[in-house]
């Protein structure tokens, strides 16, 4: 079985995928984070000071990675997220704005101006999706998609927008349905995730839950979680 982990960020699509592949011994899958991939990609920015074409080069990184990671598992695993988030990330932009918390001002009929950049980056974002699509649509059996139910965390790294991550995340819903491939809402406190996913997919788990998060815990404590404002100050300052 290949499933993913869908939802947008601070979703708990993470610790979901990293405690669910210690509870039924599926390999787990995942893309470098944009914050594991700024210091790399666009040295010295946080992700609200990328502009578009910064914003498209950590796009496809992540789904370069997910696509090789993938491809080496090819009996099945259990995957943070899918290519699906990235590409919508990019897509409500459009709406949003490149720096989503420069628009909290804007109600949900408003949009940003639609300026000869905006039209040409939604025009890539398109043909991004033309071809995200296909990936998904040829990867994936299954997808658990974790409702909005955490506060948005407000970390100095993800845009603390509301609005951009409701239409992403209908985004990725909408995307899922469209491929045809099923797609189960699974919510509630993590237990009750786990114990739902495992119910529904009919997956036989070989630890207790509460082992299975401690060691999910465990794994995601060591995840660089620095902002790169933060890594460039303490160069600085070494």
């Amino acid at each position: 079985m290949k499933l993913a982990i869908s939802g947008t960020y601070s979703s708990g699509k993470t610790l979901t995928s990293y405690a669910l592949s210690h509870l039924v011994d599926m390999p787990r899958t995942r893309a470098r984070t944009m914050r594991e991939l700024l210091p790399f990609a666009v040295p010295g920015k946080t992700l609200e000071q990328c502009d578009g074409a910064e914003l498209i080069q950590l796009i496809v990184r992540r789904h370069v990675e997910r696509v090789v990671h993938e491809s080496h598992l090819t009996t099945g695993f259990v995957s943070d997220g899918s290519s699906l988030q990235e590409w919508l990330y990019g897509s409500v932009r459009v709406i949003v704005g490149i720096n989503p918390n420069d628009s909290v001002h804007l109600s949900d009929v408003e949009h940003v101006e639609r300026t000869p950049e905006m039209l040409f980056f939604e025009h890539v974002m398109d043909q991004l999706g033309v071809a995200i699509k296909e990936h998904v649509k040829n990867t994936y059996d299954v997808f658990v998609h974790l409702p909005n139910e955490l506060e948005l965390a407000k970390d100095g790294h993800r845009p603390v927008n509301e609005r951009f991550r409701r239409l992403a995340d209908e985004g990725i819903a909408a995307a899922i349905d469209e491929l045809g491939i099923p797609r189960h809402v699974i919510g509630g406190t993590l237990v009750q995730r786990l114990e739902g996913i495992v119910e529904v997919l009919g997956l036989t788990p070989v630890t207790d839950v509460h082992t299975a998060i401690a060691r999910a815990q465990d794994e995601y404590r060591k995840v660089d979680m620095t902002i790169e404002s933060d890594r460039a100050w303490a160069v600085a300052s070494a």
